[in-house]
């Protein structure tokens, strides 16, 4: 199992882990969001980011980070694989080596919050509206070092 850089070529594999991801952790977001993300996911938020993916011993993606400007945009773990520390060396990774320092985090996903609490983030401030202006308050959390 390794990290490693992502091409276009990944962005179909990298948005099933996304989908996977999100609808096992994500139950406060409609099915109707989902399908309206993922087209611009692929279109724009990919190429938006600096992305480094997590690949298990029969080269399969199975978990994705993307930081862009310090900030942790997206981290997503193909749901059948919770649990095996991949969200974790994903943000060690990025920490280490992109220069993550920062995240917003959907209010509605505690374990989540509490994830990146364990990783040494703490919460600086919170905004109502996610990142496409919809009723989805997010945290917004700062490395603490």
């Amino acid at each position: 199992m390794s990290i490693q850089e992502v091409t276009q070529k990944n962005y179909q594999e990298l948005i099933d882990v996304w989908e996977s991801s999100v609808r096992a952790t994500h139950d406060f977001l409609p099915k109707k969001n989902i399908a309206e993300l993922k087209p611009v996911i692929l279109a724009h938020y990919f190429d938006a980011v600096e992305l480094r993916c997590y690949k298990n011993s029969g080269d399969e993606i199975i978990g994705f980070i993307g930081v862009a400007d310090s900030n942790i945009e997206m981290l997503f773990v193909e749901a059948d694989h919770f649990g095996q520390a991949i969200g974790r060396n994903l943000t060690e990774y990025a920490i280490e080596n992109l220069g993550a320092m920062m995240v917003d985090v959907n209010e509605q996903s505690p374990a989540a919050i509490e994830f990146y609490k364990r990783m040494g983030f703490v919460r600086t401030g919170r905004s109502d509206l996610d990142g496409q202006g919809n009723h989805f308050p997010l945290i917004h959390m700062k490395l603490n070092k």
